[in-house]
């Protein structure tokens, strides 16, 4: 069975994308902060009949990094990555004139340090796979200029160059960075919690567009959600 990576797995997008998978016979190795909610997830996770391995712990710390890849070696090696783990680097959003610098260090930290970390601990693994992949995910606030977003974004904007950069330097992996666009999570209500979220899409209805990419393979590169989904 093919294994994955997933960081930030416990709840929202992480978590869809790991029923995902598992519906789909993959092996994971999840990741997340919370120890009793990746514990429940996990659990969840595993009734699909695959196996789950939940690492509690902090992305930023290179002994849990490691502690990920020995895990997705013990499960048989390590086909997929998936950096999804993410801060905002202040709740709620505020403008660039008003942010803490600690909190974007910490969002840097986090959003772009920590996922070149992993990728740095995993990529024997990944080029040792018949069809290695990376996925990133991003954000439109990456790419588009909205009022409050600007530190988060950089970081995103950040991300999505390192993962430019990664697909010149390891042509034989597949490198993904994606946009999964507006979702009704936690953390986009805590950054902007006077929005009406009702109307927005789910992680389990943006899950499909990243199964889609592995289904597919298309070129390495920068994506979004809805493009995928609306692909046929």
């Amino acid at each position: 069975m093919p294994v994955a990576i997933i960081t930030g797995a416990s709840r929202g997008l992480g978590r869809a994308l790991a029923e995902a998978l598992a519906a789909r016979g993959w092996d994971l190795v999840l990741d997340a902060r919370n120890a009793e909610v990746l514990r429940k997830t996990a659990a969840d996770v595993g009734a699909y009949g695959t196996r789950v391995t939940a690492l509690p712990g902090d992305v930023t710390d290179a002994g849990h990094r490691a502690a990920l890849v020995a895990a997705a070696r013990e499960l048989g090696g390590l086909d997929l990555l998936v950096n999804n783990a993410g801060v905002l680097g202040a709740e709620p959003l505020v403008p660039l004139g008003e942010h803490s610098l600690d909190g974007f260090r910490a969002a840097l930290e986090i959003n772009v340090v920590a996922p070149l970390g992993l990728l740095q601990e995993a990529l024997p693994e990944l080029r040792a796979a018949p069809s290695g992949a990376v996925v990133n995910v991003s954000s439109d606030a990456g790419a588009e200029a909205y009022r409050t977003w600007g530190a988060y974004g950089a970081t995103k904007a950040a991300l999505d160059q390192l993962s430019a950069v990664l697909a010149v330097e390891e042509p034989a992996l597949r490198v993904w960075w994606v946009d999964p666009g507006g979702m009704r999570t936690d953390m986009l209500a805590a950054a902007e919690p006077d929005e009406d979220l009702s109307g927005t899409p789910t992680p389990a209805d943006i899950a499909p567009a990243f199964v889609r990419l592995l289904d597919r393979r298309p070129a390495s590169g920068r994506y979004t959600a809805a493009a995928l989904l609306e692909a046929r």
